[in-house]
């Protein structure tokens, strides 16, 4: 699949409208980057946070809504207080939830989306996709951009609705273009976050692959936090890849944390893997395994022309931070 292109040709311009005169619409409220992203923005806007968990602990002037976005309820949220815009990070990442779940959750959930964003006329929508949607290739260029096709789905099937979202979103960007619509392509993020990325970091011995040591790229959640932001000035529109500090190989990575590694042969780790993930040993299904193996970088110089973004956390900091999500 390929991307149509990141900016629609010749389109009116969309409508302006005043920060603050509505709400900014959080879905996902109530993940650990969901609940940094609430932080930082009620500090200027109103926000309006959406998820089906509790969020026992939100800053005072936030109104949370516990909800599943696939049911009705949702439109009340629209209809009530109209958002001036929507940010969409309610994406489900589990690998052990069924593909039916997966896809009614991620696929049908967000059309439901789509369709209150464009039957309320908000000016705006933010979807948080990943850059693992290109997928780890042997034959990937050393830097891909937004156009590059997105192959994640090829070898992973855990990551198909991803994709899907993803290109929904693009589909969503070229039918309504009165919406400013903003897809954000951050490489693995890394903090306090459950991801796989995270999670692989503080592993007590990193294992890694005998004869790979990929680059790696990676972007602390704050700066995704921030990128949010940037993504939230009204007349910015497109898709961005978010490519965080400099790259580095894993195996610096893991120096950084000070922790040990033991290489293995892929043959044998991908059959090491599979069994442990049969006996619900280990989070990481063994596709995850080509994040090790091959490189995945992008480009991202028109999120820092367009969106004037420029990571703030250094690449050291954001490797260490993995520690402050240890449990």
């Amino acid at each position: 699949m390929t991307a149509r292109g990141s900016t629609p040709p010749s389109i009116p311009p969309p409508p302006r409208y005043a920060q603050g005169e509505g709400p900014v619409l959080v879905t996902g409220a109530c993940g650990r980057l969901g609940k940094g992203v609430v932080r930082l923005l009620h500090r200027t806007r109103k926000v309006v946070g959406v998820d089906r968990r509790p969020f026992p602990d939100r800053p005072k002037d936030v109104q949370h809504v516990q909800v599943d976005i696939r049911r009705r309820k949702l439109k009340d949220v629209f209809r009530g207080d109209p958002p001036e815009a929507v940010v969409h990070l309610g994406v489900m990442h589990d690998p052990r939830v069924s593909d039916a779940e997966h896809h009614s959750w991620n696929v049908a959930g967000f059309t439901k989306l789509c369709e209150y964003v464009a039957h309320y006329n908000v000016p705006k929508l933010i979807v948080l996709s990943s850059a693992n949607v290109y997928g780890p290739q042997p034959d990937n260029a050393q830097f891909l951009n937004e156009d590059a096709p997105l192959l994640g789905g090829a070898r992973f099937s855990g990551i198909r609705d991803l994709v899907e979202v993803d290109m929904l979103a693009q589909g969503f960007f070229w039918k309504r273009p009165e919406t400013e619509t903003v897809i954000l392509r951050p490489v693995h993020i890394l903090g306090s976050v459950k991801n796989a990325a995270s999670n692989f970091l503080r592993l007590p011995t990193i294992p890694t692959l005998l004869g790979f040591d990929p680059m790696i790229q990676v972007i602390h959640e704050s700066d995704v936090a921030r990128a949010i932001e940037l993504a939230l000035t009204p007349g910015k529109r497109g898709i961005y890849n978010l490519a965080g500090p400099e790259p580095l190989p894993l195996s610096a990575a893991i120096r950084t944390l000070g922790r040990p590694s033991i290489p293995v042969p892929y043959a044998l780790s991908k059959a090491l893997v599979r069994r442990l993930w049969s006996f619900r040993l280990t989070s990481f299904p063994a596709p995850e395994l080509d994040h090790i193996r091959y490189v995945c970088m992008v480009d991202d110089a028109r999120a820092r022309e367009e969106l004037g973004f420029t990571p703030e956390v250094s690449v050291e900091d954001a490797v260490r931070s993995v520690d402050e999500g240890r449990w």
